[in-house]
């Protein structure tokens, strides 16, 4: 286990920071405007179920479920969480689709007309990669699309996915307020200082509220149990990722002896069709038959046959 020392800010990928940083409602607006980078812009937002904020049925595990005004006074429905590697798209289609089925009325279908509000996921993935991802982009954001063109067929049904691990920049590569969410999301918890990038009233206030000491002794027990967790489970993870690719180099190592065996078994069925065909050329030799009708029937050519005795 990692030794625990004490930090100057949390980590917000553990439970605890997670719920720290974004159960703030300004801090969380903030970060959904720059996610959403001007395709929606966020004015208010209420947390829609506080029941599932730290207790679901997956232990430990936090999930924000949001209704969103935005500027056009329209509302959507939002879903952000940590998550786990286990069948993550299925997860996450499973989690949208039940906040869908959960906004239908129970009767009167018909006079509803199917009114089904935008849903997004928001994912926040932590030390491991996209199932079938290229494992160079960080920022995954998509919808229903037509398969051939690519064009939008359903701009409602939204999952975005932060995959941390992919993010390599240093502070002085960092682009845009996308990419100092990322640099936040990835290093806050090594750092000894605010960013030079970081100034800004926005990510100030995620900092300030990142601050270990300002954690009461409650809170730090809580915190450090979520860093105990989130370690566990990477340890579990690495564990399950070395037997993968230990099972992976033995097949490589089985494939690799398999084909030199296939190899090996051609050559062997070569050489003992050219021996059989030297034994046989050698016995027409001694019949007198003349050497080209010996190398057209054997296959043999004509100084081969000749220097046979």
């Amino acid at each position: 286990m990692k030794n625990h020392v004490q930090p100057v800010f949390i980590d917000p990928t553990t439970d605890e920071g997670f719920k720290r940083l974004f159960g703030d409602k300004i801090n969380l607006i903030n970060f959904l405007n720059i996610i959403f980078r001007g395709r929606k812009t966020i004015t208010d937002l209420t947390y829609r179920d506080t029941e599932r904020i730290g207790a679901t049925e997956e232990i430990g595990k936090v999930i924000f479920d949001l209704v969103v005004q935005l500027s056009t006074g329209e509302e959507i429905i939002i879903e952000m969480q940590t998550s786990t590697q286990t069948n993550l798209k299925q997860r996450m289609l499973y989690y949208a689709s039940k906040v869908i089925s959960d906004t239908a009325p129970k009767g009167n279908r018909k006079a509803w007309g199917y009114a089904i509000p935008e849903v997004y996921t928001i994912v926040l993935m932590d030390g491991f990669h996209m199932p079938g991802g290229d494992r160079t982009t960080y920022f995954h954001d998509t919808c229903l699309c037509y398969r051939d063109s690519g064009d939008i067929f359903y701009e409602g049904l939204g999952f975005i996915y932060l995959e941390i691990i992919n993010f390599v920049k240093s502070e002085a590569e960092v682009e845009d307020e996308l990419d100092k969410v990322f640099f936040m999301l990835k290093n806050m918890s090594t750092l000894k200082t605010l960013p030079r990038i970081m100034k800004s009233a926005v990510f100030q206030r995620f900092f300030q509220l990142a601050s270990y000491a300002k954690l009461t002794k409650e809170e730090r027990t809580m915190y450090d149990i979520s860093l105990k967790r989130k370690w566990d489970a990477e340890a579990v993870r690495m564990y399950q990722q070395e037997q993968v690719e230990g099972l992976k180099n033995q097949l490589e190592g089985l494939e690799n002896q398999l084909q030199e065996a296939k190899e090996a078994v051609v050559i062997a069925k070569a050489e003992g069709e050219r021996k059989k065909a030297l034994e046989t050329a050698l016995e027409f030799k001694k019949m007198g038959l003349p050497i080209a009708d010996i190398a057209k029937g054997t296959g043999l050519r004509i100084d081969e046959i000749e220097k046979l005795k």
